[in-house]
């Protein structure tokens, strides 16, 4: 990618809290227009390091460079060129849709007629027009989401940070969501949005990979499923408790976990014949290679340190 290309780069980004290291070394290159993933487990860096890629944090060591410019000392210039929705709803629940909008629209100096169309506009693509009235504490998840992200592009950021923004919603509005992040997408808004959710990590045009505030693998997902440094091995049969058990304490077997009638497991890509090792400890039942999900690769990148 050439430098116009790139909308966020960040070089050996790290961030410690005390003796906490809460982001360790994080180098990453987001290419204008795509939805850029950071999927990992609740404490792994995800909003921490959102937080450093948006100057809310001071990075202890490395750089960011945001939309061509570095992003110390450019912070409050950039502040008109990226979007930022928070995990928690932070919006004021005392004031309705339109009050919330209208503020947020003061607050990026869009003003007169060119707030008033931009909010209307935003009403009715996001389904808000018959609640504008409405207090925003007494709406519903999806619909404080739809507000949430409503208030973040309303100055139409060329750069959209999302932390974990359907951790509070049902399947439905979560597909929903998503197809609108499509959306700004395809009009080129770049978005980098976190996530514990494997489906959403799919979404993405490329991700990350969160552990402990290090990234332990980076990639298109289809790539990363394609490379991944494990074979996996489904079993079918009774019983299968027990041979989980015998499995697992294998030192070649990264996981095994039951998924409906099936055990998935994680055999080391330095065995040569996956079946071979498992079918000793797996009489009469009946096993098969098959592809890798995202989810086996999050398990192989973490070693399984994550799954129950």
């Amino acid at each position: 990618m050439t430098h116009a290309e790139i909308a966020l780069k960040a070089d050996r980004l790290t961030k410690r809290f005390g003796q906490l290291t809460a982001v360790n070394q994080l180098s990453l290159s987001i290419e204008r227009g795509a939805i850029y993933g950071f999927l990992g487990p609740n404490g792994c860096g995800k909003s921490t390091a959102i937080r450093l890629l948006t100057g809310l944090l001071i990075a202890d060591e490395g750089e960011v460079t945001v939309l061509g410019q570095p992003l110390a000392g450019h912070e409050e210039a950039l502040k008109s060129r990226i979007g930022y929705m928070t995990q928690k709803f932070s919006l004021f629940e005392n004031l309705t849709v339109l009050e919330n909008l209208r503020f947020v629209a003061a607050i990026y100096s869009v003003k007169g007629v060119q707030a008033k169309k931009r909010i209307d506009e935003l009403l009715q693509l996001y389904g808000l027009s018959e609640r504008q009235q409405q207090l925003a504490g007494t709406m519903s998840g999806g619909q404080k989401q739809r507000l949430a992200l409503a208030c973040a592009t309303i100055h139409h950021p060329e750069l959209l940070f999302l932390d974990e923004p359907t951790s509070a919603v049902d399947p439905e509005n979560r597909r929903d969501f998503w197809e609108r992040l499509f959306d700004l997408s395809a009009a080129g808004t770049t978005i980098l949005v976190s996530t514990h959710y494997m489906d959403e990590a799919e979404r993405c045009h490329g991700l990350a990979i969160l552990e402990h505030g290090i990234k332990r693998a980076d990639g298109a997902p289809r790539e990363l499923m394609q490379s991944m440094s494990a074979n996996v091995v489904e079993i079918s049969g009774d019983s299968l408790r027990q041979v989980k058990q015998r499995l697992s304490a294998l030192p070649d077997v990264i996981s095994a976990a039951q998924v409906g009638n099936h055990l998935r497991v994680l055999v080391s890509k330095s065995v040569d014949d996956a079946i071979g090792l498992l079918t000793p400890f797996s009489d009469n039942y009946d096993l098969a290679l098959v592809r890798p999900s995202l989810e086996d690769v999050f398990v192989s990148c973490t070693g399984g340190r994550h799954v129950g």
